[in-house]
């Protein structure tokens, strides 16, 4: 089979399928790993496909879609007050986490004129900082459409081949009682991986997800070494946070 006909073959599943990775197309193809990455290094070069660590996905998805976008701004300044504290503790040359919240999503008009490496599962944090001084590394995997992020085994195993300097993690919920929730499993997943291989972690919490719990309780408040929040916060509960072993930032 020549590279016309593998090229047909790969933007038909990828557009089908919204993403596909090497090995997955090596065995539709019949090929070998090693021309998998060559036909779409090819293809992302001709703007085709969007490459991405391990395989590849559509090239429409690397856009922020709206609803991400309109979640991103509730609370937005807010986010935009605790993303601000956030860049504030990030130094030059450092790897950074991001996982794929939407506070997080909004660090990016902060660190974009920094010579720092970002990895993340995050579509639209790649979106954001693309064409700026920042060195990007996309973990591949399943898409999430929805939240417009990788997830699954591959995106785990991605964050778990490096380490990172510091880590900035979301969260759906969180409490003194039951610490950490999310609202999925594979949530949950990517957070905990991103954190245990960071040497520090940042958690980026507005003050309306105090003592609020999600579906599924994840890890305990001592996952995170910071918790970032706004000036809505209650001092008293802030205390009770900092005494449960995390330390406050506002």
């Amino acid at each position: 089979m020549n590279f016309q006909e593998r090229k047909q073959i790969i933007i038909e599943k990828i557009e089908t399928s919204g993403s596909a990775d090497v090995k997955e197309l090596a065995v539709l193809l019949k090929t070998s790993e090693i021309t998998i990455r060559r036909d779409l290094a090819v293809l992302a070069e001709k703007g085709l496909i969007f490459r991405t660590h391990g395989g590849a996905m559509k090239l429409s998805l690397s856009y922020d879609p709206i609803d991400f976008v309109n979640k991103s701004a509730v609370r937005g300044e807010q986010k935009d007050y605790i993303c601000q504290i956030a860049a504030s503790y990030i130094k030059e040359g450092e790897v950074i986490f991001l996982d794929c919240g939407s506070t997080v999503y909004r660090i990016c008009p902060f660190i974009r004129n920094m010579r720092i490496k970002v990895v993340t599962n995050s579509i639209p944090i790649v979106n954001a900082l693309l064409n700026s001084t920042v060195s990007l590394n996309f973990a591949g995997g399943e898409i999430d459409m929805e939240r417009q992020a990788s997830h699954g085994y591959i995106a785990v195993e991605h964050f778990a081949s490096y380490r990172a300097d510091k880590a900035f993690l979301g969260v759906d919920g969180i409490s003194l009682a039951n610490g950490l929730s999310a609202s999925s499993e594979k949530e949950a997943e990517i957070s905990t991986a991103i954190a245990k291989y960071s040497k520090e972690t940042f958690l980026l919490c507005d003050s309306s997800k105090f003592e609020k719990d999600k579906y599924l309780p994840f890890a305990t408040l001592d996952m995170a070494d910071y918790l970032i929040t706004d000036n809505g916060a209650d001092e008293e509960l802030m205390k009770q946070y900092e005494d449960a072993g995390i330390r406050v930032l506002k």
